[in-house]
């Protein structure tokens, strides 16, 4: 039985919402159960000349080799931004401000300042969704020789450990919060918290213990 059909059959013997009190407990607070269904894309935002996911090296899927990331926008009060890495081997999260808006030429300057903060054999890939602030994609490629991967239109499974830690982080900027007076200290803060969380599918071993792994 998948953790998909044990939600859906929760919510529906709270006829289709769960209780307020059952609701206070969850991280999320969120009372209304959506399942994951893959919805038709509606063409907007679409991004010009995109390499698929469907084109990703193997080593990237099977999370063989350091090196492969998961990026995305969390956003926050008025359309603000800070932008989340994830990298799908060790876990690593790398989190980098917006202070300027997350337009395309921002979020690609701001990414290329983020990628040389690692070693270069760390940065094989990067796994993102359509959204317009990845419009300038092929100079990024062009300014750090990391190919940018298209997830499939409203698909976020498939950067499905970036997903999962844009939800941790709600707890350390949940909804509302003015992302552009965050700094980097701010974010690197919140980042080491997650970094140094030992994690079961890592065998108990902290994101930054494995990227120090990745490193040596």
């Amino acid at each position: 039985m998948s953790h998909e059909t044990i939600y859906l059959s929760l919510f529906v013997q709270g006829r289709g919402a769960l209780r307020h009190e059952l609701a206070q407990c969850l991280r999320t607070r969120r009372a209304i159960r959506r399942p994951l269904t893959k919805r038709a894309p509606t063409g907007k935002g679409q991004i010009r000349e995109p390499v698929m996911i469907s084109e990703r090296p193997a080593e990237a899927a099977d999370r063989a080799v350091p090196g492969h990331w998961e990026g995305d926008l969390l956003m926050g009060k008025r359309m603000t931004a800070i932008g989340t890495l994830v990298e799908r081997a060790t876990r690593y999260v790398m989190l980098f401000p917006l202070p300027d808006g997350n337009t395309a030429e921002s979020v690609r300057t701001a990414l290329v300042e983020t990628v040389q903060r690692l070693p270069e054999h760390l940065w094989r890939s990067l796994t993102w969704d359509q959204g317009k602030e990845m419009a300038e994609h092929a100079q990024f490629t062009v300014d750090t020789g990391v190919q940018i991967y298209f997830c499939d239109p409203k698909s976020p499974w498939q950067r499905g450990s970036n997903e999962n830690t844009n939800g941790l982080l709600r707890q350390y900027f949940p909804k509302g919060t003015d992302m552009s007076q965050l700094t980097q200290a701010d974010l690197d803060a919140a980042a080491h918290s997650l970094n140094t969380r030992p994690r079961q599918t890592l065998g108990w071993m902290t994101p930054s213990h494995k990227l120090a792994e990745a490193l040596r």
